[in-house]
């Protein structure tokens, strides 16, 4: 199969993030498909633009022999307010749009991945324009997500906004989710019939975190020594409320031996750097992102792996990819998100849950975990089991594209043969 991706975060080789897609093209690509994918050239969490693509409206990069990446052109007012994200997803629904059909031949299949949502409009022209099949899948629940933050508060946007979101779903033959919380507010929410829809969620990269020696070359060049480390991986962004960790640091700024390390990018890491020196937490380290490749030697120098989102009902259906990283490189794990992503947690008996934004329980997790190492071990090693066994990214990988070939690819061919 020929299969174009729309994926506005596709990750570049230099780039730190969610790698899902890239390793769904790399798997897929040794399977013998050819793999074309439509990718931003913003990246989502620092909002920058690397030099190669300033000026240029579509550029071609072959990653492999049978993966295609078209960098199609995003506003790099991304992070500057609402008005210049929206612009900037806008402007990539143009370009995607015109590179899928000025710059990608014959294709069988069209996935576009959301967020943003807007990637369902370049989806709906791509599918009746090449007249191929099309799958939109649920990242996340929007806009139920942007508005439950406060990120979308305009009435008419609002409405636009679930508007493009019944398009997405509508123009679909297929629909994946990854949660089974997902597939439910689809069904009873959406009106989307259960028989169009899958669940194929996030997984593991077995192949790139693995667990290793705790003493490596990470705890050497951040000075780490004999430090519990208690590290957060991913975007520093208003949906992750990543304060409430400072918080738990200011609570700990007394036990020397504790330090919290946040890895990643985002447009709240300013003000959080800024609250840390003003609160004088010498207990917390800032890291840049780094490449996938990296960040899992990042995990292994941890102890204690968190991963942590705002006090909102929507996000009690996510299951955060970190979490499958940190079971991976055989980390436990302080929860601080309720719903489908604790219940994941606490299914694998790989960590603890802390009520989100309670600082106070989080800081009293940290100390109980410090206390029982032998508590630590039996986590790491149950997550570590637990996703081997339910969440290996390059089964999930197969599982995809049989829905392919056998719900969408194969099922358009009947219909057009009837």
């Amino acid at each position: 199969m020929h299969i174009l991706i729309v994926h506005q975060y596709f990750l570049s080789k230099k780039d730190g993030g969610g790698s899902r897609w890239n390793q769904f093209a790399k798997y897929w690509a040794r399977a013998g498909h050819k793999i074309t994918v439509l990718a931003g050239t913003v990246h989502y969490t620092t909002g920058k633009k690397q030099p190669e693509y300033k000026g240029k409206f579509v550029v071609h990069e072959q990653e492999t022999e049978n993966v295609e990446v078209l960098r199609c052109y995003v506003s790099e007012s991304y992070n500057k307010n609402f008005i210049g994200r929206f612009w900037a997803y806008v402007s990539f629904v143009f370009s995607s749009a015109w590179a899928g059909l000025f710059h990608v031949g014959k294709c069988d299949v069209i996935i576009c991945t959301s967020p943003p949502l807007t990637v369902g409009l370049t989806g709906w022209v791509l599918r009746r324009l090449k007249r191929i099949p099309l799958v939109f899948e649920v990242r996340d629940l929007w806009p139920e997500t942007a508005i439950d933050t406060g990120v979308l508060t305009n009435k008419w946007l609002i409405k636009m906004a679930y508007w493009l979101e019944k398009l997405s779903y509508s123009s679909s033959n297929w629909i994946n989710v990854l949660t089974p919380a997902f597939k439910k507010a689809l069904v009873k929410k959406k009106n989307v019939r259960p028989d169009r829809i899958s669940i194929i969620p996030n997984g593991a990269d077995l192949d790139i975190v693995k667990p290793g020696n705790r003493n490596n070359w990470v705890r050497q060049k951040h000075q780490l020594d004999d430090k519990l480390v208690i590290t957060y991986v991913g975007a520093h962004g208003v949906c992750n409320h990543l304060i409430q960790i400072l918080e738990a640091a200011k609570l700990l700024r007394s036990q020397p031996d504790i330090l919290f390390m946040l890895v990643g990018d985002g447009m709240q890491k300013p003000m959080l750097k800024q609250k840390a020196a003003e609160w004088g937490l010498d207990n917390v380290l800032f890291v840049d992102s780094v490449p996938k490749d990296v960040i899992g030697d990042y995990i292994i120098a941890s102890d204690v792996c968190t991963a942590v989102l705002k006090k909102i009902d929507t996000f009690k259906t996510v299951y955060p990819n970190k979490v499958f990283d940190y079971m991976a490189a055989e980390k436990p794990i302080i929860i601080g998100i309720d719903g489908a992503a604790r219940k994941l947690v606490e299914d694998a008996k790989a960590g603890m849950y802390v009520e989100p934004e309670d600082a106070k329980e989080f800081a009293e997790a940290v100390l109980k975990l410090r206390e029982n190492r032998q508590l630590c071990k039996e986590y790491g090693e149950n997550g570590l089991n637990f996703v081997r066994q339910n969440f290996d990214r390059g089964v999930l990988a197969g599982r995809y594209v049989d829905i392919l070939t056998n719900k969408v690819v194969t099922a358009k061919k009947q219909r057009v043969v009837k």
